[in-house]
C-alpha cells in the first residue's frame, strides 16, 4: 500500500501535486506482535515447543522409517519486496500427514503400545507439531491412538479377538448387501471394478502391505457404493480402516502369500458377480471376511 505522499506525487488525476515537505500525514501506532498473536487467539508452533505448554516430551522415542511428507517449497523470485507464498495450504499438509500415519500403522511403523510426540513426529515429517497433532487427534476419534497427557499418542493395542469381532460385524453387514446387488447389477457394472481388484493383486505381488490395503479398501468401497447407501459406505469403510491395523506383539502378521490369496478372492467374487452365480458369491464373501 502506497503512502499519501507517492501517491500525490504521480498527478494521475491531473491536479496539482501537493507539497510532501508540508504535508501533514498521521501514521497510526503499529500494534505489538503480542497484541496481534493474542487478537489472533494463537501461539506459534515454535513458541509452543520451546515452553512446552502441551507437555510433550520429545526423547526416548524408537526411530520410525519412511516416514516422510513432500511438501512445496516457495517459490524464488527475483523481486525481493515480494513474499513468495506457499503452495500447499496447512489443510492440505494436514490431511497429507494423517494419510502418512495410517501408511504407517498398517505397514507396522507405529508399534501397538508405544507413544509417540507430536513435535518428535513434526521432526520426522518435516512439519510443524501442529499438522502431526490435529492427524492424531483425528486417530484418537477413529479409535487407532489414544491420547496421553503431557506426552503425546499411544498407538492402541489389538488383539485377534478384535479382529474377529470387526470381520463378524463386517460379514453382516456387507454379505446381504452384495447378495442382494449380485441379482440386480448387471454384469457390465462388475466389469467396470475389474481395475481395482487387479491394482489390488499387483500391489499383492509386490509384498507391499499399505498399498494393498488402500487396494482392498479401494474394492470393497466400489462394490458397496453400487447399493447407493452412504451411511453404509462410511460406516463399512470406518470398519474395513480399523480391520487393518497391526495386532499386538509385532508387524502385521499377513505377508505375500496371504495378500496374493485374499487379493485372487477378489477376482474370483467378480467373476462370480458377472454371471450371477448366487451360491458361489455367498460363499466367496463370507470365506473373504473368514480370512480377515
Amino acid at each position: 500500500m502506497e503512502q499519501a505522499g507517492s501517491l500525490g506525487a504521480r498527478g494521475s488525476t491531473g491536479s496539482a501535486a501537493p507539497d510532501i515537505r508540508t504535508a501533514s500525514v498521521r501514521v497510526p501506532a503499529q500494534a505489538r506482535a503480542a497484541d496481534v498473536e493474542r487478537e489472533r487467539g494463537v501461539a506459534s508452533d515454535e513458541s509452543r515447543s520451546v515452553s512446552g505448554a502441551r507437555g510433550e516430551h520429545t526423547h526416548s522415542e524408537p526411530p520410525i522409517p519412511h516416514l516422510r511428507v513432500e511438501t512445496a517449497r516457495p517459490v524464488e523470485t527475483a523481486r525481493p519486496v515480494e513474499t513468495a507464498r506457499p503452495v500447499i495450504q496447512r489443510a492440505s499438509v494436514r490431511g497429507q500427514i494423517l494419510d502418512a500415519l495410517r501408511t504407517a500403522l498398517v505397514a507396522g511403523e507405529l508399534a501397538p503400545g508405544q507413544v509417540y510426540s507430536a513435535p518428535v513426529l513434526g521432526e520426522r515429517f518435516g512439519v510443524s507439531a501442529t499438522p502431526v497433532r490435529e492427524a492424531m487427534q483425528q486417530l484418537a476419534l477413529e479409535g487407532a491412538v489414544e491420547v496421553v497427557p503431557n506426552r503425546g499418542f499411544r498407538v492402541v493395542r489389538r488383539g485377534t479377538r478384535e479382529l474377529a469381532e470387526l470381520a463378524e460385524i463386517r460379514a453382516l453387514l456387507e454379505v446381504p448387501v452384495v447378495l442382494r446387488l449380485a441379482r440386480t447389477v448387471p454384469a457390465a457394472r462388475w466389469a467396470e471394478l475389474r481395475p481395482l481388484a487387479e491394482a489390488a493383486a499387483r500391489a499383492a505381488s509386490a509384498g507391499c502391505r499399505a498399498t494393498y490395503a488402500e487396494c482392498d479398501r479401494a474394492f470393497h468401497h466400489a462394490i458397496l457404493a453400487l447399493a447407493g447407501n452412504d451411511q453404509l459406505v462410511q460406516i463399512a469403510d470406518d470398519l474395513h480402516r480399523r480391520a487393518q491395523w497391526p495386532l499386538v506383539g509385532g508387524p502385521v502378521p499377513r505377508g505375500r502369500a496371504d495378500l496374493m490369496a485374499d487379493a485372487a478372492e477378489h477376482l474370483a467374487l467378480l467373476d462370480a458377480l458377472t454371471a450371477q452365480d448366487l451360491p458361489a458369491v455367498q460363499s466367496l464373501v463370507r470365506e473373504h471376511f473368514a480370512d480377515s
